[in-house]
């Protein structure tokens, strides 16, 4: 418990699994919240200041598995395991035990605690004042422990936002006073900053660099945070470093910006309900391997804004659509292409297993297969990914010659190296194999000298190799002197000679001598491996890429989606735009209309009315995600498409509440609209759904109209913005480049049918009755609606002159079972009879309940009619 207290002292925020035997033990605080998290029991073991020590425990063999939904869960996790052999140990003293790693969201690298089509970013931040961003600007360096990817961005504090949705990141190093918004539950213990000039030489020392700008300009506060970040991956790995590229300055000019409410609303790479079915990534996604996954996933996530850089792309996956003979053996290849980068990864950190390195040779020996599919004029992209793929397959050879096939999952496994490899490995082997032949002899020899056929020889964990015999020989057993009685049993005894023991040593040495010479082999061939890091972290990169171009290639195939034309001006044209989502999820129920949008410059900005459910937020979000596309360098769902650059995209369809924060639906949406108005410029794209809904009929219609204006007159973006106010159809005279424009329906039977087309002009109602019908709100309901609508319609608004309320069916009682409404209305009389005179006369503040029911038997009485006569109250 020493050992524990101590290293809980180095690490109070963290989980510890604390090794004991076979099994990762934790203790205290600990012990509490891993039995909850992991529905495991929990116990007690021993006492501490005389006070039970709550313990609960996980199999040491099967540690990953809780690992993974500890990380889940958001817990830090500190490794603490022994560091002698007690086979070996020398004294009575407790084992010696270190933290030998610290398991948190950004480190892992772990196949079993990873997606494998997603990154996973450790993110570190820090104030920037040297950048050109103002002294509110931000340095940001992010790292993925598991490829080695290291990157680095100075930018203002405003477009923190839209980095943060970009990356996703696991887990985040950042400033107390530095707010993180929707990703504060990231955030991981406040880490100490160096200065400027320190974190630049430790950078540099860490990449045997003389000087950090070796590697490119770098802000100090990219300095500060790359220099955070390398010092907690090293922290959480008890001072070893993972195999990192060299930490690239991005910058964020020349990716197009998203925030994270945008890329919530358009399902780019998630869903809303977590999942990458129903999301672009998931529509479009023909990737073979995990990494060419993870880079098509980080294509979507970050768009391009040079027309050159994406027109590059285009020239590679075109180029595999024109040559399908080539595509289709290149896609052969790709299916046994594993993920070099991340058994790399694993093999620099001491993690890796024979599996990692069997990885290395089939992706090696792929690697070799494809490059000789691509041959003659290749576009540049094809041409450096073809560069890439190395020709000295040596180490291929070396590992093919070495490793078993199939390859065991952990060395402890044993027979990781094939045989014929390693001669004194195989002479170790030898003597350990033969052990059964000479157990098998020995057992002969025994039965044969004491009489007793049923006897065997066994291994026992404890014991060793003993003779096992039934009860009825025991007695006869004890007679011979050789034998010693090592264990009584309630069905026989186990017992031992001398040179049963000897034997027991000898096979027991030469399993460790076979052990300990594969984990020497094993080694090498890492070493071996790790010298050629950088060649096989380049050739993974080109197979990535290699992987993103036929699969773009297939989705081209088809021949309905098109080579958009991406351009440096303020085009957008899209013919016959589909949303990939929803296609997907209607195939093989119903076509999917197509529709044009042009938001050419003199019509930016398309006003868009319509019915609920006739597509208006799928013609939104489909042109939003088509530009995404198209400057992802990706095929788009069209017929054809131009489209001007777009720096910034802005995507509000759908509303939500955010109460843990106490805001509401409409606050929620006026503060996103906030940051449309402040951040939108005149190259930006911005799809907005029904602004001011969630008010006051009238506040709803100025707040929707003052921000179409802003949009048109004073920010001059590409606009689609819907709506239910039809009234700003009328706008059309004043902002000369707003078009109204409508989702077309068809009145039919009564009824309503959805078109689904989008077309010039502005709609005349919406149609929310027929939509509640088709619903399923109660018909009494929706007649009730109808009937009030009708009024409304009439008299424009309920408080409208003229128009009293007493004038519409407000306050009348709706009959919940009538199949009809009334055929009329009652007559209005113009001169007061009876009946109406006798109600006049009642003062019911002044009535008694005996004179009341007394009025109502005489107000009953003027109403009764004679048989055969009629009456207007009838």
């Amino acid at each position: 418990m020493a050992q524990w207290f101590a290293a809980k002292a180095d690490h109070p925020d963290a989980l510890l699994f604390f090794r004991m035997g076979d099994f990762y033990e934790l203790f205290f605080a600990d012990a509490e919240s891993a039995a909850a998290a992991l529905d495991i029991a929990l116990t007690h073991r021993g006492e501490h200041a005389g006070v039970p020590i709550p313990m609960c425990g996980v199999p040491q063999h099967a540690a990953e598995a809780y690992l993974a939904r500890l990380i889940r869960r958001g817990f830090r996790v500190a490794i603490v395991e022994q560091m002698e052999d007690p086979k070996t140990r020398i004294g009575k003293a407790p084992i010696r035990r270190e933290v030998v790693r610290l398991v948190t969201p950004g480190t892992i690298t772990e196949e079993a605690l990873l997606e494998a089509g997603r990154t996973n970013m450790l993110l570190a931040l820090a104030h920037d004042a040297s950048g050109g961003t103002g002294q509110n600007g931000v340095g940001a360096a992010w790292l993925d422990v598991s490829t080695g990817l290291f990157e680095t961005a100075s930018l203002p504090q405003s477009d923190l936002p839209a980095l943060l949705g970009r990356l996703e990141p696991a887990e985040i190093l950042a400033p107390g006073t530095l707010a993180l918004g929707d990703w504060a539950d990231k955030r991981a213990p406040e880490p100490v900053p160096s200065p400027p000039l320190v974190a630049r030489r430790r950078l540099a020392e860490a990449f045997g660099a003389a000087s950090l700008e070796a590697f490119g300009s770098f802000t100090d506060g990219e300095a500060i945070a790359a220099a955070l970040a390398l010092d907690y991956v090293r922290a959480t790995q008890a001072g070893a470093l993972p195999r990192l590229a060299r930490p690239e300055p991005q910058g964020s000019a020349g990716v197009l910006a998203m925030d994270a409410a945008t890329r919530a609303s358009l399902e780019i790479q998630r869903s809303r309900d977590g999942g990458t079915q129903h999301t672009l990534l998931g529509a479009i996604q023909r990737t073979l391997t995990p990494a060419g996954a993870r880079l098509l996933a980080g294509w979507l996530a970050a768009p391009l804004t040079n027309p050159a850089a994406i027109a590059a792309r285009q020239d590679a996956w075109s180029w595999l659509l024109a040559q399908p003979e080539a595509a289709s053996q290149l896609r052969r290849a790709l299916r046994s292409v594993p993920d070099i980068a991340r058994a790399l990864g694993r093999l620099s950190l001491n993690r890796g297993g024979p599996r990692d390195l069997a990885a290395l040779r089939d992706g090696l020996a792929a690697a070799a297969t494809i490059a000789t599919l691509l041959e003659g004029p290749l576009p540049p992209a094809l041409q450096l990914a073809r560069a890439a793929l190395p020709t000295d397959l040596s180490l291929a050879r070396e590992l093919t010659a070495a490793l078993a096939d199939p390859t065991p999952h952990r060395l402890e496994d044993g027979n990781a190296i094939q045989a014929g490899y390693d001669g004194e490995l195989d002479a170790h082997r030898a003597l350990r194999d033969d052990s059964r032949r000479v157990l098998t002899t020995k057992q002969l020899d025994y039965a044969q000298r004491f009489g007793v056929a049923s006897l065997k020889i066994r291994h026992h964990a404890q014991l060793g190799y003993i003779i096992e015999a039934p009860a009825a020989a025991v007695e006869k057993l004890r007679g011979f002197p050789e034998l010693t009685l090592r264990q009584g049993m309630a069905n026989g005894a186990r017992f031992t000679t001398p040179d049963l023991s000897e034997l027991d040593r000898q096979i027991a040495e030469a399993g460790e001598r076979a052990s300990a010479r594969e984990r020497a082999v094993f080694a090498h061939l890492v070493r071996a491996a790790l010298e050629q890091a950088d060649p096989l972290a380049t050739c993974a990169d080109a197979l990535a890429l290699l992987d993103v171009a036929q699969s773009a290639a297939k989705l081209a195939e088809s021949g309905t989606w098109c080579r958009p034309e991406v351009r440096d001006d303020d085009a957008f044209l899209v013919k016959g735009g589909r949303h990939p989502v929803v296609e997907v999820a209607l195939a093989g129920h119903a076509a999917f209309v197509p529709n044009i949008c042009d938001l050419s410059p003199d019509r930016r900005v398309l006003l868009l009315t319509g019915p609920n459910m006739a597509g208006k937020s799928t013609f939104l979000r489909q042109n939003a995600l088509i530009a995404v596309l198209a400057q992802a360098g990706l095929p788009t769902p069209a017929e054809a498409v131009q489209i001007g650059i777009v720096d910034r995209l802005f995507s509000r369809v759908g509303a939500a509440d955010d109460l843990a924060r106490g805001r509401s639906t409409f606050m929620v949406e006026m503060t996103e609209t906030a940051a449309i108005l402040h951040q939108a410029g005149p190259r930006s794209l911005v799809v907005v759904d029904e602004i001011g809904r969630g008010t006051a009929t009238l506040d709803g219609l100025a707040i929707a109209w003052a921000v179409l204006e802003a949009l048109h007159s004073a920010i001059r973006c590409r606009t689609i913005f819907a709506t239910h106010f039809h009234e700003l159809a009328g706008l059309a005279d004043r902002l000369p480049r707003l078009k109204p424009h409508t989702m077309r329906v068809k009145e039919w039977k009564g009824g309503v049918v959805f078109l689904h087309e989008v077309a010039e002009g502005a709609a005349g109602r919406s149609w929310g009755v027929h939509v509640a019908e088709l619903a399923g709100v109660p018909a009494p309901v929706v007649r009730r609606a109808g009937s009030l609508l009708t009024a409304l319609e009439k008299h424009h608004s309920p408080l409208a002159a003229g128009a009293p309320l007493g004038a519409l069916p407000l306050f009348a009682a709706a009959d919940p079972v009538a199949a009809e409404p009334p055929a009329a209305e009652p007559p209005q009389l113009t001169e007061p009879d009876a009946l109406h005179r006798a109600i006049g006369d009642l003062d019911p503040d002044r009535l008694t309940p005996r004179e009341a029911l007394d009025a109502l038997y005489r107000l009953k009485a003027l109403t009764t009619v004679p048989v055969g006569e009629t009456s207007e109250y009838h």
